[in-house]
């Protein structure tokens, strides 16, 4: 079913929602691009124009966008679209929740040894 899905993810280089929709698309062994917005601000001023809105995660699916979702509601769209088939695999990470206090440490210390700029 998956065969000839084009996705394009629109992530922050640490969080909980972000990594929630890698989860995903790993449990389904699903191919995408990855477009971080907080190494590039250029990814994130790109999702705001194609989104219409600031919040992310942001994931194109299909030509189809999801704003500010879960990896668990990426799921669920999927599975309701028919994109991808129902496993039992469970997830490698959570699906839906926030950035744990370790992802909250990683991006200050990667913001603070100038790495990538916190722009929320």
């Amino acid at each position: 079913m998956s065969e000839n899905v084009r996705i394009t993810a629109y992530l922050k280089t640490f969080c909980g929602w972000s990594e929630g929709v890698r989860a995903i698309f790993r449990k389904y062994d699903l191919p995408y691009e990855e477009k971080d917005i907080i190494k590039n601000p250029a990814f994130r001023w790109e999702m705001e124009q194609r989104s219409g809105q600031p919040l992310s995660p942001c994931v194109e699916i299909n030509g189809q966008m999801l704003a500010d979702v879960s990896g668990e509601e990426v799921e669920a769209w999927m599975l309701g679209q028919g994109i991808v088939n129902p496993n039992e695999k469970a997830p490698d990470a959570p699906i839906d929740s926030a950035c744990s206090d370790e992802q909250h440490a990683a991006m200050n210390a990667a913001a603070q040894a100038g790495r990538i700029r916190i722009l929320d």
